[in-house]
């Protein structure tokens, strides 16, 4: 259920072949790219552009928030293919912002693919990548109230973006670390919803 990428360079590689190759990279793109079993990408990339500067745009992360659902209800649901609805799939970004993500992912990539791949891996397989679909859709929900409160969402995109990592190395000790920040995420949600009230 997991072909595609087996790490971050892996990712980085793509895109920045996609950015060579077209004046915009859509989601379309990517998902030809990557290949339509791809799911663990799709739940990483959502996430990563949330925690990063470009996440600050109003809409943005709920928007994202709605991606990472649709992929995560159909890995829970144990699709063998990931469908993207025609809408999604015709966002684009220009390939010169793409092209500059990946300048600036290419070092904590390199550190993160030395050391996250093939541990514990039976905690990847069977019912694990849907306990970790489910967890990401519950977070992924967490996001548009989230949004109204400065960086509020870095949390549970944070962990969303472990459980994606962990499902494209196949790497249970980061399905175990993801578990952590999920339960973390909705325990910070909570509290600074309680906060405002």
């Amino acid at each position: 259920m997991m072909d595609g990428p087996s790490s971050i360079g892996d990712i980085l590689s793509t895109l920045d072949d996609l950015a060579d190759d077209h004046d915009r990279v859509s989601l379309g793109d990517v998902l030809e790219a990557f290949g339509n079993r791809s799911f663990g990408p799709f739940l990483l990339l959502p996430a990563l552009i949330d925690i990063s500067p470009v996440g600050s745009i109003p809409g943005l992360p709920s928007l994202l928030a709605v991606v990472i659902i649709l992929v995560a209800v159909q890995l829970a649901f144990g699709r063998r293919h990931l469908w993207l609805p025609e809408f999604l799939k015709r966002r684009s970004v220009a390939s010169d912002k793409v092209r500059k993500a990946v300048k600036k992912a290419h070092k904590p990539a390199a550190w993160a693919d030395r050391w996250f791949h093939g541990r514990l891996p039976a905690l990847t397989h069977g019912p694990f990548p849907r306990i970790a679909a489910v967890a990401c859709i519950i977070l992924a929900l967490t996001v548009p109230p989230l949004e109204l409160l400065p960086l509020a969402t870095t949390a549970p995109m944070a962990a969303i973006a472990t459980f994606g990592l962990a499902l494209m190395v196949r790497d249970g000790l980061v399905m175990i670390v993801a578990l952590a920040l999920a339960v973390g995420a909705v325990a910070v949600g909570i509290g600074l919803a309680v906060s405002k009230l």
